[in-house]
């Protein structure tokens, strides 16, 4: 038994000689791997506003209630400044009891907060201060986190991509110059991870009586890390 064993290791290695043979022909082929870095920036073009209602009262029912008409004057307002039901969805739902401060061991209820958040989204940005205004117009006194993006990302990507890959090219054709060596064709292109988006100057101020809402849109960077290996062949 101890014989059969060890020839059918044997045979099985004698079969995987020839994609290791394979495979060491891979990493023995002279190559040089870079990073590529790239950015792409564009004008958002959809925005994200939290807002909601949030109601006090002695019992829950009342605190329950009053949000519930209050949150309904928000969301009529909202339909009447043309936001589309699609674009507005619940982020939050909560009524908690509201403790007077006591001792540290005693907790009295003094009463019941209710609160009801929406998400909207803004598919101009030109009229996001409007929506604003609106909402505080309309009751909502919970207004806040107000988010820029771009819709669709895909087509800067692709661009930060191209750029990338091209500054990926520049730095191996400098380190083979330097090596002495003529830079082939690539062998891998990898990304590394999710491109995250990089917001800048977004601000939000919160509104006042008779002022309009203030807020800079600022910008959005999508950037882009990629890594090539390029193989090298020798110098002419």
């Amino acid at each position: 038994m101890i014989t059969r064993s060890i020839v059918a290791a044997a045979l099985a290695a004698c079969a995987a000689m020839p994609a290791l043979a394979q495979d060491g022909a891979r990493l023995d082929t002279p190559a040089i791997t870079v990073s590529g870095e790239a950015s792409v920036s564009a004008p958002p073009d959809l925005a994200q506003i939290d807002a909601g209602v949030a109601s006090d009262a002695k019992t829950a029912r009342e605190a329950a209630e009053a949000n519930n008409a209050a949150m309904a004057k928000v969301l009529q307002a909202l339909k009447t400044a043309g936001i589309d039901d699609k674009d507005v969805q619940t982020a939050r739902l909560s009524l908690q009891p509201q403790y007077a401060a006591n001792r540290p061991g005693q907790a009295t209820v003094v009463g019941y907060r209710a609160s009801n958040r929406v998400t909207i989204k803004v598919r101009d940005v030109a009229k996001v201060a409007g929506v604003i205004d609106t909402l505080v117009g309309a009751g909502a006194n919970d207004v806040g986190n107000i988010y820029f993006t771009v819709a669709e990302p895909s087509k800067l990507l692709d661009q930060a991509r191209e750029k990338a890959v091209a500054d990926a090219r520049r730095k191996a054709e400098i380190y083979a110059k330097a090596a002495g060596v003529t830079l082939g064709q690539p062998l891998s292109i990898s990304e590394d991870g999710t491109p995250a988006p990089v917001f800048r100057a977004k601000t939000f101020a919160a509104p006042m009586a008779g002022t309009p809402t203030p807020v800079a849109q600022g910008e959005e960077t999508l950037s882009i890390t990629v890594n090539v290996t390029w193989a090298i062949k020798p110098g002419p």
